[in-house]
């Protein structure tokens, strides 16, 4: 489906970010201008002779050349094709800028950086959120970071403060907790449904938010996922969105919007082995912005959206960066902290990840490659589902289809156990986990994905599980192997009408 939007080509003036130094943590408030890394700005001048950073010579750098194998533009054209037909290198040399040769090379990128990363390849990031997401206010900016579980970490610390809490989905990343209670955050669950965060109970929770009973203040930050939510695998839709976003203006809620699985968009799946159908080619960035849903970020007209993007899930993990999208005051406080913790980047991700981007494939074939990835990921996704289809009991089990992300969330009618009456939804879930790995069956337990890991309670008992990575024949092994587990576990008849034994 399209999602075409008129107002791309309006010519209404913009209107500035709101004002959020209110939010900003004691801590973050307090953060000077780092007086070594204001030094880069007088650098930068024509005629400075330099005796102030102590910088080494990059005469003394070891590495005077890194080459780089990576698909062409056109590699991945062909459907089914997992290795591109050709490839291209590209050479960074050490003195590349000196030459004319590039724009930044080895000399500029394994030297000391600054807060934002570097400036070539913030460029090429902020045209890239300019022809996506398109910001429907002035003053926003885009940096590096050094991953979204980095940049999380640092907002946090920015935007919050012990015994602040902080809005999650009813199930959210472990990271999310295990970065937040240290910190001293505590967490209000807003339920969720088939497409996501419910408008209304988000609504709910802040409209009858009492402080005494709470224990703390009225929440001011949204933490959401919502393409290929983890672990629900859920993307919201356009129109949750947006209703989601009119919340946060009525509340002035804050909303940081993790979204590294956002070019991970999958049409809805087919059942019963319907054939995939080839793409269209892609021929300009606009057509293929026009197929994916509309970030928090595109709809963002007040700059209240933190927007977190990584290339863990469309590059490689290894390279530990991503950028973050905000508003101008509030990237200026995060540089602040860069300064000060990670400055910036490895130099050697810097330079792949621009060379591959900016030198290799430009905007063009950035998004040819998200389409490839798309494609990929979709016959992964849907051999998970053919096979749960065929394997799973559905006397107990049920699922969404999950239409983006990496993940497919199960849940299990927990009250047809035999032991339902003796045992809790906390023991049934790890009898489940256990023997499913006697099995030969890893999945992640769902109580792995609430702020207590279930002690203070579930709604049910759910699992997730990824078809990312594994092959297709892993896949198929793996459901089979739970089926039987769960056969076995609530005395269910296998297939051929046989009780299955417990495993």
């Amino acid at each position: 489906m399209e999602y075409k939007d008129s107002s791309r080509n309006s010519s209404v003036a913009l209107k500035e970010a709101c004002d959020w130094s209110h939010l900003f943590s004691p801590e973050s408030a307090s953060r000077k201008h780092s007086v070594m890394q204001a030094m880069h700005v007088i650098l930068a001048q024509p005629g400075i002779r330099s005796l102030g950073p102590g910088a080494p010579s990059t005469e003394y750098f070891p590495f005077y050349g890194i080459d780089f194998e990576v698909g062409s533009t056109d590699a991945f054209k062909t459907v089914g094709k997992k290795t591109p037909d050709t490839t291209t290198s590209i050479h960074a040399g050490k003195h590349d800028s000196i030459a004319g040769t590039s724009i930044y090379d080895l000399a500029i990128g394994l030297q000391y950086g600054v807060g934002t990363g570097s400036k070539q390849l913030v460029k090429f990031l902020t045209e890239h959120i300019q022809l996506v997401h398109n910001p429907p206010y002035r003053n926003w900016q885009t940096i590096l970071s050094a991953g979204n579980t980095s940049a999380f970490e640092i907002v946090l610390r920015m935007l919050g403060q012990t015994g602040d809490y902080l809005l999650v989905e009813q199930h959210t990343y472990t990271t999310v907790f295990e970065t937040g209670i240290p910190l001293g955050y505590k967490f209000a669950r807003v339920r969720m449904d088939k497409d996501g965060l419910l408008p209304d109970d988000l609504d709910l929770v802040l409209s009858t938010w009492d402080e005494s009973a709470r224990g703390g203040k009225k929440p001011r930050l949204l933490y959401t996922i919502p393409t290929g939510q983890n672990p629900t695998g859920i993307t919201q839709p356009l129109p949750r969105r947006q209703a989601v976003y009119r919340v946060a203006q009525k509340h002035n809620l804050f909303i940081i919007e993790d979204d590294p699985y956002y070019f991970i968009q999958l049409p809805v799946y087919q059942p019963g082995g319907a054939a995939i159908a080839a793409t269209a080619p892609i021929t300009s960035v606009e057509k293929y912005v026009e197929t994916l849903i509309p970030s928090y970020l595109r709809l963002d007209t007040d700059g209240r959206v933190l927007r977190m993007d990584s290339f863990s899930k469309i590059i490689a993990p290894g390279a530990r960066m991503g950028w973050v999208t905000a508003p101008e005051q509030v990237i200026e406080r995060m540089v602040r902290a860069h300064e000060v913790s990670v400055q910036n980047p490895s130099g050697f991700s810097q330079i792949a990840i621009f060379k591959l981007l900016h030198d290799g494939w430009g905007h063009l074939g950035f998004v040819k490659w998200l389409a490839h990835l798309q494609s990929e990921y979709r016959k992964r996704r849907n051999s998970l589902l053919e096979a749960c289809d065929a394997f799973l009991p559905r006397e107990i089990v049920s699922w969404v289809p999950p239409t983006g992300g990496f993940f497919n969330w199960i849940s299990i009618d927990w009250t047809q156990h035999p032991e339902a009456i003796s045992k809790s939804k906390l023991q049934i879930e790890k009898e489940i986990y256990d023997v499913a790995i006697e099995g030969g069956a890893l999945v992640v337990p769902g109580s792995w994905f609430l702020p207590d890991e279930g002690i203070g309670g579930m709604e049910g008992v759910s699992f997730r599980m990824t078809y990312a990575a594994a092959s297709v024949e892993d896949v198929r092994e793996a459901i089979q192997r739970l089926g039987m587990a769960l056969r076995g576990i609530f005395k269910l008849e296998a297939a051929g009408g046989a009780l299955e034994s417990r495993l």
